[in-house]
């Protein structure tokens, strides 16, 4: 969600007194102080980087890169409702968000039913507002799981809501596309993760919603998977990484390069509320948490950057899938590999767990989040 800096500090106070009874993952403790200096560094980074990128926004290269956005993303839906036998379907949009006011809506209600008309142009449906905007880094998690299968479909038996996400990735320092390797992982339906021996996880053997994929030569990766579902303390959310100079290996995985960038997609709470209805996520018994509630979405946004992506039922009911994209920009010069500690790294037949591994920086993002 997007708050003003003392709306956040207070906020965060009052949340961050219920941490001592809900937890972030299994074993997570969240400290107080460290969340309330967090808070009051909020935006400076952010908006020191925003005003060296709006020389850009006005570029040929830039614009070029823009149309050619809207028609690939116009031709992904197309072919996905294709596959599905939906090419008369209706079909829902959420609209871009045009102002902090609507960011920040508890609901983020922005839905509705559209109908295709020779007066809804492509960059209409298919626009993007946050080019050349830093987005903001967050806090990793404690799931992060090293040297993943390279693979665009990551879904394997995982039964959900489809989701095709598409995510496209600029260098603020050049407008230009970023040549990365980024990971992506959630948990599955009722809110379990794979790769991780934690208790109550799916275990070292797993790999379920769980890739990595290299940009193509407009920063873009696409992944086919299950919309997240939840569990205690968070809301809805997808992680990312952005690896640059990741080199990739024989077996179908990569090694090496650093960390340039760390976030979580958030969703619409309509979205997630007409998700959670249905099944197999309304036999999830863990309490929902909303957006605000959520101890980490405010460092997901800031007066520039919507946190939430675009997105567009397949057709007139949610499990016909779902097209999700977004645009996330980012310095390639960055190193937060100290943010990044991984819990586990795979192997084919099981991966290992990182003796290593730092529990409480995965609860801190780097000094540029929102």
């Amino acid at each position: 969600m997007m708050f003003t800096p003392s709306v956040t500090t207070s906020l965060v106070a009052v949340l961050s007194s219920l941490a001592l009874t809900a937890t972030a993952h299994p074993g997570e403790k969240l400290d107080k102080r460290a969340m309330q200096e967090e808070a009051g560094n909020m935006h400076v980074v952010n908006t020191i980087n925003s005003r060296a990128l709006s020389a850009c926004s006005d570029a040929p290269a830039v614009k070029a890169r823009k149309e050619r956005a809207i028609a690939r993303r116009a031709a992904t839906f197309a072919r996905l409702r294709e596959q599905r036998g939906l090419e008369e379907a209706s079909w829902l949009h959420r609209r871009d968000g045009a102002s902090l006011e609507q960011w920040a809506a508890v609901d983020h209600d922005k839905t509705g039913l559209v109908t295709l008309t020779p007066d809804s142009s492509n960059e209409e449906i298919f626009g993007s507002n946050t080019s050349c905007v830093l987005t903001p880094d967050n806090a990793n998690g404690p799931y992060f799981v090293y040297q993943e299968q390279i693979r665009t479909d990551i879904v394997e038996d995982k039964v959900g809501i489809p989701m095709h996400l598409e995510l496209q990735f600029i260098d603020v320092e050049t407008c230009e596309p970023a040549t990365l390797l980024v990971d992506t992982w959630a948990c599955d339906a009722l809110g379990v993760y794979s790769g991780v021996s934690a208790e109550g996880e799916g275990g070292l053997d797993t790999t379920y919603l769980r890739g990595a994929q290299p940009t193509d030569q407009d920063g873009v990766v696409s992944f086919d998977t299950i919309f997240p579902g939840h569990y205690q303390g968070r809301a809805t959310h997808q992680h990312l990484i952005a690896h640059v100079g990741a080199e990739t290996l024989p077996n179908g995985t990569y090694t090496g390069g650093h960390v340039a960038h760390l976030s979580q997609l958030f969703f619409d709470q309509a979205l997630r509320d007409a998700v959670e209805a249905t099944a197999p996520y309304n036999t999830n018994t863990i309490p929902l948490t909303s957006n605000l509630a959520d101890l980490f979405t405010s460092y997901a946004a800031t007066a520039k950057y919507d946190p939430f992506p675009n997105y567009l039922t397949l057709g007139d009911s949610l499990e016909d899938g779902l097209f999700v994209w977004a645009e996330l920009g980012l310095n390639t010069s960055s190193n937060w590999d100290y943010y990044a500690p991984y819990t586990a790294t795979w192997k084919e037949g099981g991966g290992y767990d990182n003796p290593d591994f730092d529990f409480f920086v995965v609860g801190t993002p780097p000094p540029t989040h929102g």
